[in-house]
């Protein structure tokens, strides 16, 4: 059986060799903070595995994402110069096979899907090939897996490096943004179990007219795209200003129809995701691939249409939510 921690080894796997390269490229003048930075994350894939069989303390991965955060907030890790063909070369590479540089890409959903539907069905001995539970994300390994064979082969290269170098460029060009999201997951949770929501909930009862069912649906839209702005992930500010204000005050208190409720509040935190540098995979990332001069024109081009969702939003929730 085929199970999901293969899948984490070969991507921890793959950090691993990339920390090597970068650790002997000597053109990035900050190759061992990036070496470190990206080595780390790379075994702690490994170790977590003993974590979550509770046969290894969780401690070293907390004290590993601290020495993450200090090389990365401290602008330890830098770039080196990219192992990729000339910008010439790419262009008469891209006129020559055309459309058919996104077969590699679309043959990730496409084998995730056939392993979610049909392989999971699969078994050998009368053991299942996948792991129960884990179809789609073995899937989606199985389907990257296979996207480099059909790029390398579509590319007829041969050396298994080159690859590795392009993803240890691109992984370079992303930098610690790249593990923003992650981090931020986490924060709904936490600020949860801190009882950030019911302290957020008293303040604003407390507050708030009694009866003033669009004050509640404005304080409770602008507080989802808000606290996403802060927290950078629209599902981590969800579980906070719902329990502080969605359930309690507009479903419960003014009987509001809680799936009208609850999805527009969500598409609220993610007028927020559009403007916030935190939500880095979404405003920061793109453009760091891309090579924009001004890192932060995503955000300022998305700012009006946020603007414009948010009110639309709020007018919504209020006339059909009630």
């Amino acid at each position: 059986m085929i199970k999901s921690e293969y899948f984490f080894w070969l991507v921890g796997a793959v950090f691993l060799v990339m920390a090597a390269q970068m650790a002997m490229d000597r053109t990035n003048p900050k190759r061992f903070g990036s070496a470190g930075f990206w080595g780390l994350l790379g075994a702690a894939f490994f170790y977590s595995t003993g974590v979550v069989d509770k046969s290894l303390p969780a401690e070293p991965l907390g004290v590993v994402v601290l020495i993450l955060i200090v090389l990365g907030g401290f602008g330890l890790t830098g770039k080196g110069e990219a192992h990729t063909p000339t910008r010439e070369k790419r262009a008469a590479s891209a006129a020559r096979f055309g459309n058919k540089l996104f077969l590699p890409a679309l043959t990730i959903p496409v084998v995730a899907m056939i392993c979610a539907t049909l392989v999971k069905n699969w078994k050998i001995g009368g053991e299942p090939v996948l792991e129960p539970g884990s179809e789609t994300i073995l899937g989606l390994g199985v389907g990257a897996i296979a996207a480099l064979g059909v790029g390398m082969v579509l590319l007829r290269e041969r050396k298994v490096s080159v690859p590795l170098h392009s993803g240890r460029n691109m992984l370079e060009s992303m930098g610690w943004a790249l593990l923003l999201p992650q981090l931020l997951s986490v924060l709904g949770s936490i600020f949860q179990t801190a009882g950030v929501g019911e302290q957020v909930g008293r303040i604003t009862e407390a507050v708030l007219p009694d009866g003033q069912k669009l004050v509640a649906v404005a304080v409770y839209c602008c507080g989802m795209a808000l606290f996403t702005i802060v927290m950078g992930n629209a599902f981590a500010a969800f579980p906070v200003m719902t329990a502080a204000i969605g359930w309690p005050v507009l479903i419960q208190q003014m009987n509001g129809n809680a799936p009208a409720v609850l999805a527009i509040g969500m598409l609220c935190g993610f007028c927020g995701t559009l403007v916030t540098p935190m939500a880095a995979n979404f405003n920061l990332v793109p453009a760091a691939l891309l090579e924009l001069k001004d890192q932060y024109g995503p955000i300022k081009a998305q700012l009006p249409t946020a603007a414009a969702l948010l009110v639309c939003n709020v007018a919504i929730m209020a006339l059909f939510a009630f």
